[in-house]
C-alpha cells in the first residue's frame, strides 16, 4: 500500500514538474486553440442566395438539360434560390444550385450549375475564364459535355450540358 502512495506522489511532482516545461515549448499558453499556425479556417465566400439573372447565352449544339431536350438556340440563364440535392458530402450547399434556360418567357430546361468564387477558379478549370460579364459555351472530351461557363459578380458560373447524341449506352 505504501509503495502505491509513493509512486502516485512521485508521478503528480514529476508531473507538475514538467508542465511548466511544456508551457515554455508552447509560448506559455497551457492549451492552444484555432487553427494550426494561429489562423482560423477561411471561410467560404459569399455566394447569391436568391434569384439571378446571368445574362444571355447561344448553346449551338442540341443538348440534355437534366435528362429533358434543350435544343440549339440563344436562351436567357437564370440562377433560381434552390440548392441541388441529394447533398453532396463536403460540398456548400449554396455552391450546387439550379440554373433555368429560358426563351420568351417559357423556362425550356434547368440544370444544375457549380458556383466557384473567384479565387478558386484557378483550381478547376484549365482553359482561360471568360472576362468578367461574359459568358463561354464550348464543347468538352472528345464531344461529350457542353460547358456553359458565366463570369459574373465575382463567381464563375458552370453548366455540364449532355449533347443529344452522347447519352448512355450510345
Amino acid at each position: 500500500m505504501r509503495t502505491r502512495f509513493v509512486v502516485a506522489a512521485l508521478v503528480a511532482t514529476l508531473g507538475a514538474a514538467a508542465a511548466p516545461a511544456a508551457q515554455e515549448q508552447t509560448g506559455g499558453n497551457a492549451a492552444r486553440t484555432g487553427g494550426v499556425g494561429g489562423a482560423a479556417a477561411p471561410e467560404a465566400p459569399a455566394v447569391p442566395t436568391g434569384e439571378l439573372a446571368l445574362g444571355t447565352v447561344r448553346i449551338r449544339h442540341n443538348t440534355t438539360a437534366n435528362g429533358e431536350a434543350l435544343p440549339a438556340g440563344t436562351y436567357t440563364v437564370r440562377l433560381t434560390p434552390t440548392t441541388a440535392v441529394p447533398d453532396v458530402v463536403g460540398q456548400t450547399k449554396v455552391y450546387e444550385r439550379w440554373v433555368e434556360f429560358s426563351q420568351g418567357g417559357t423556362v425550356k430546361g434547368k440544370e444544375v450549375v457549380s458556383i466557384v468564387p473567384q479565387s478558386e477558379i484557378a483550381g478547376v478549370a484549365n482553359d482561360p475564364a471568360p472576362r468578367a460579364g461574359r459568358n463561354k459555351v464550348e464543347m468538352l472530351r472528345n464531344n461529350e459535355f457542353v460547358r456553359v461557363w458565366i463570369n459574373q459578380s465575382g463567381h464563375h458560373y458552370l453548366v455540364h450540358l449532355v449533347p443529344m447524341n452522347q447519352g448512355k449506352g450510345n
